[in-house]
């Protein structure tokens, strides 16, 4: 169904409050969309970029390919292939979240969890803290008294 801009602009607002509509001028084609919509694909535009990012990065390195400790994602060096298929799983899974929701803070968590952990295992002091037991104390049960009242 065509619909004249010019004559019936508030009806043509309407439809586009339901789904996309299409203008067209002069050979050319223009998309009327509610700008919350618009931002949700941008949004989600945005998070497959990273998606694929972090996956093509994954599976770089589960090839023995190097990637350089400038890169932006060379934080996943610090783990073994295992490690990488169950990042590229998390991430997959949070992506279809934001997929379905529009809610992508999921995907943010799932990285930024990993990349916290890359950290960690790449951390001298924390190295150093594992594997010192000079300060260790062993835990004993504690013990079981009737309290009477």
């Amino acid at each position: 169904m065509r619909r004249s801009l010019n004559r019936q602009p508030g009806r043509v607002l309407d439809i586009a409050l339901e789904h996309p509509v299409t203008i067209t001028r002069n050979d050319h084609a223009f998309a009327l969309l509610r700008r919350e919509e618009m931002a949700g694909h941008i949004k989600a535009a945005a998070m497959t970029r990273v998606v694929v990012e972090v996956t093509g990065v994954a599976y770089q390195l589960s090839q023995g390919k190097e990637i350089g400790d400038n890169h932006e994602y060379g934080w996943m060096k610090a783990f073994d292939t295992e490690e990488l298929n169950e990042l590229v799983a998390e991430v997959m899974s949070a992506c279809n979240v934001g997929y379905v929701s529009g809610d992508w803070e999921e995907l943010d968590v799932v990285i930024h969890e990993w990349h916290s952990s890359a950290i960690a295992i790449n951390s001298p002091e924390l190295e150093k803290a594992f594997i010192d037991n000079d300060d260790e104390v062993p835990l004993t049960p504690p013990a079981t008294e009737s309290v009477v009242a």
